[in-house]
């Protein structure tokens, strides 16, 4: 069952200015921005509704297993992130992600954690928080964009974000969808830790004239391991009135995952 805690944690698992165009594949031409101009189209595209209801499919795998199930999501935007786990209709694991604890149980071991997000950002290899798990899942840039400085230029059919000045050991790159400015694919890698974690969305869905991510993919990195998520969001609803039900049942035994 530890895979299945960790898939949980997984999902709670973006130049200068001139005219030039350059052409890519399909006989299409992408034009060349300015950077702060790809940003703030980025953020134009910002999810501002109230809350989101879904239904998910998942397949979790790494060298030792391989699992899909079933999660129900419900989001309320900078408050909670709530899912519920189940297998062939089977109850298995709850979780609930606020700005400052992750808990969780699952009921066949009869187990449960009640933290920070020190465990998650330890496995997938970058610091996380709630917003930043909270952009994952909604298809926005994991770090703020509109701090900091950053060059662009065209890679792979999109717009390639980086850092301005980077160093030799910590390296976040973000790629965004031309025609939408939403994130396609973000990598962040740290060679001393010889960790790194790609977060990839090969198709949004229009869910009430907002795209919204269909599919999500998500690889993390580390000396000995690969870990892959896969997800499909189903049946995204918007502005839903939602609740999380959430307690931990009594003889459930906390534990610590590694």
């Amino acid at each position: 069952m530890k895979h299945i805690y960790k898939v949980l944690f997984a999902l709670i698992l973006v130049v200068s200015s001139c005219k030039t165009t350059k052409n890519v594949s399909d006989n299409t031409t992408l034009a060349v921005l300015p950077v702060k101009k790809i940003i703030a189209n980025h953020y134009l595209t910002n999810f501002n509704q109230n809350t989101v209801t879904a239904k998910l499919d998942a397949k979790y795998s790494d060298h030792k297993a391989s699992v899909s199930f079933n999660i129900k999501l419900r989001v309320e935007k900078d408050k909670a992130i709530w899912m519920s786990a189940t297998k062939l209709g089977v109850p298995l694991a709850k979780l609930l992600v606020t700005p400052n604890r992750v808990s969780y149980y699952e009921k066949i071991n009869k187990t449960y954690f009640d933290g920070d997000f020190s465990l998650l950002s330890a496995w997938l290899g970058t610091e996380l928080d709630f917003n930043k798990v909270q952009n994952i899942l909604l298809g926005q840039a994991v770090y703020d964009l509109k701090k900091g400085k950053y060059t662009a230029e065209i890679s792979n059919n999109s717009y390639m974000v980086k850092p301005k000045q980077e160093t030799n050991l910590f390296t976040i790159l973000f790629f965004l969808d031309p025609e939408n400015f939403k994130i396609s694919k973000e990598e962040i890698s740290d060679a001393a830790k010889q960790q790194s974690l790609s977060i990839s969305y090969p198709k949004y869905q229009n869910v009430e004239n907002i795209q919204f991510p269909e599919e999500m993919k998500v690889k993390a990195v580390g000396k000995n391991k690969i870990t892959t998520v896969s997800i499909e969001y189903n049946s995204v609803e918007f502005n839903k009135e939602v609740n999380f039900p959430f307690t931990i049942p009594e003889g459930y035994k906390e534990i610590s995952l590694k």
